[in-house]
């Protein structure tokens, strides 16, 4: 059992104030801004629509479903919706919110393990809160997306598996583990990483002459990366070629040398912070924090030296997918938690005034982060809301007016189109479509089998560009798509029941 100031700490009170930390919460969501199908959203909403009705995406479902069938996360939110009689859209914002509010949650438990004042805690999840869309490093992550994901769940469920080995409920955290691997495998296997690091650091139980329950439950804990690690066999140490090594290489995150220097300053700056604060454990924190730091250092010094080894040699290609460095974002939600107590105490204290001045700028900059980033869309797309983005509204007509097993075709890269804002097409129309190379292409790195599929589907929109009628006809011929969303500029010659001031929705036919 975890002794000293592990006991204090697990000996204190456990009541969370949960209508303050839901309010806050709902802050949180307000400040960031919420989001439905954006980015990885594209992946994981048709997956949750999928499970809600399983007449849609009748083709191309492969692209999305090869990550869902590794997770829990799309049959909770979409049989959840059934269940309940709620619009799949509602029922996608209201576990949005109330991931959030988990992350509050297990931050405060946390915080309750490494200090004793009220003060500390509510700095810590405040500043948890207001640092949500703080990118990890060069991860390509950020704290919590604002959009709901199956990482919405594991980073929680992994905090309460650590908040509840500080304390010593061993049961507890184990338990955790596994449901965050249930939900998020990967992320599961850099939380069991951490709890076996930690237990590494924990001396007092054996200088007490006590058998560590932490060490009996290792072996366990690691069963927890089980998922993940039935997928090793589809890695091998030869390097990527053709098509896949394009594919590889566009995500510039998988590689050490692409990095911008101020990505790995998102690196080592937080290792320094934390390295001080072991050295130097401030009086107002327990042992556990100092503890904690030394296990965060070593899991990101591991993961760190796994990184720059995938990156030196092509025979490592298939490696990189592991994606080591994304153990930082556990390393950054527990830095957060302690920087923010250390706030609360030392420095904000009982003045309120130093609360606003820290906290309100930061709510303004996540508001302003997020308008700059969806410049062409409301700060917050409630369900049921008119779309006034016109790709928007042009996939709320295509949802409304074209059969259920309709296949459209769109230009490979309309996710990065100026004014579109990443919004899925599958997530919003909720149609099946040709494979795109913005976001289907990060399928393909995950899961090669995939590659030929894709390939064949690039190539059939390949010079989108320039096509007209001729074209748009020879693709009708040789693919599923009966119908497409185009530019205006591209919609002289075709049948367009819908259009407005810069997409077109068009039927598409193979001359007869």
């Amino acid at each position: 059992m975890v002794t000293g100031n592990l006991r204090e700490a697990a000996e204190t009170s456990t009541r969370y104030p949960l209508l303050r930390l839901f309010l806050l919460a709902c802050a949180a969501v307000l400040a960031e801004g919420y989001h439905l199908g954006v980015d990885d959203g594209e992946i994981y909403v048709p997956a949750i629509k999928k499970v809600f009705d399983h007449r849609l995406y009748p083709f191309g479902a492969e692209f999305f479903l090869s990550h869902a069938h590794m997770s829990l996360f799309a049959p909770l939110v979409g049989d959840s919706a059934r269940l309940l009689h709620l619009p799949v859209e509602t029922a996608i914002l209201l576990w949005h919110v109330g991931c959030v509010f988990l992350i509050l949650i297990a931050g405060w438990q946390l915080a309750q393990a490494f200090f004793t004042s009220a003060r500390a805690h509510w700095g810590a999840v405040a500043l948890l809160a207001a640092a949500l869309p703080v990118p990890v490093a060069g991860t390509a992550l950020v704290l919590s997306d604002n959009y709901l994901s199956a990482r919405s769940f594991s980073a929680p469920f992994a905090m309460l598996s650590i908040g509840f080995l500080l304390r010593g409920r061993l049961r507890l955290a184990f338990l955790w583990l596994v449901i965050t691997a249930l939900f998020h495998p990967q992320m599961a296997v850099y939380c069991a990483a951490f709890l076996v690091l930690y237990w590494y650091f924990d001396r007092d139980a054996k200088l007490a002459g006590e058998a560590s329950p932490i060490a009996a439950q290792r072996s366990a804990w690691l069963l927890a990366s089980v998922p993940s690690v039935g997928l090793l066999h589809s890695f091998s140490l030869t390097p990527a070629t053709g098509a896949y090594r394009d594919v590889l290489y566009s995500r510039h995150y998988f590689f050490a040398y692409r990095w911008h220097w101020y990505e790995w300053i998102g690196a080592i700056a937080p290792l320094l912070l934390l390295a001080a604060i072991a050295r130097w454990p401030p009086r107002a924190a327990s042992a556990a924090m100092a503890r904690t730091c030394r296990a965060l250092i070593l899991l990101a010094g591991f993961s760190t030296a796994a990184f720059l080894l995938f990156s030196l040699s092509h025979r490592f290609d298939n490696l990189t997918r592991l994606q080591p460095m994304r153990s930082f974002h556990i390393v950054y939600l527990l830095m957060f938690v302690m920087l923010g107590g250390l706030l609360g105490e030392y420095v904000l204290r009982g003045r309120s005034w130093r609360w606003i001045a820290l906290f309100l700028p930061l709510a303004l900059g996540m508001f302003a982060v997020d308008r700059g980033q969806y410049s062409s869309s409301p700060h917050i797309e409630w369900p049921g809301q008119a779309p006034s983005n016109p790709w928007l509204e042009a996939f709320a007509w295509a949802r409304a007016n074209t059969p259920v097993d309709a296949v459209f075709a769109l230009d490979p890269d309309y996710m990065a189109i100026r004014g579109e804002d990443t919004h899925g097409f599958r997530a919003l129309a909720d149609r099946s479509m040709i494979a795109d190379a913005y976001k289907d292409s990060g399928a393909v790195t995950m899961f090669p089998r995939l590659l030929d599929d894709w390939q064949r589907q690039q190539e059939m929109l390949q010079g989108w560009r320039s096509f007209g009628p001729a074209e748009f006809e020879r693709l009708a011929e040789t693919s599923p798509a009966t119908w497409v969303v185009i530019e205006r500029n591209q919609q002289a010659g075709l049948d367009c029941p819908y259009s407005n001031a810069e997409v077109a929705v068009c039927r598409i036919a193979a001359r007869p």
